[in-house]
């Protein structure tokens, strides 16, 4: 004899699919919100004792380098050049991080980068 309802035991599959799927469009709508407030976040950092300092966006663009006369030596350019990078790696490292902070807090700790078996 065929079972009713689709194969679903007592028919709870569908609410239960249906539930899930509520769940999931609410935490998309919560991750493209918290990725809007992360873009108009700005991340700064600082490098060579303050010497360099540098802002950028939660859209890892570069708003701004500020350098102090100091370190503005024209025979030394290369150190000017790795302060430069190393405070912007600073800042872009900050962004990553609260980027995944706030992704874990929306999502519980799950892992939802390509663990999934489909």
């Amino acid at each position: 004899m065929a079972r009713r309802g689709g194969g679903f035991p007592g028919g709870g599959m569908p609410g239960n699919m249906n539930n899930l799927m509520k769940q999931a469009q609410k935490m998309q709508r919560q991750m493209e919100q918290t990725q809007k407030e992360m873009e108009e976040k700005v991340y700064e950092a600082s490098a060579g004792g303050g010497a360099v300092t540098v802002q950028v966006s939660g859209k890892k663009e570069v708003l701004s380098v500020k350098l102090s006369e100091e370190v503005v030596d024209p025979d030394d350019i290369e150190m000017l050049e790795d302060l430069i990078v190393a405070a912007t790696n600073e800042a872009l490292r900050q962004l990553e991080e609260d980027s995944a902070k706030s992704m874990e807090a929306l999502t519980g700790g799950l892992n939802l980068g390509g663990g999934f078996p489909f």
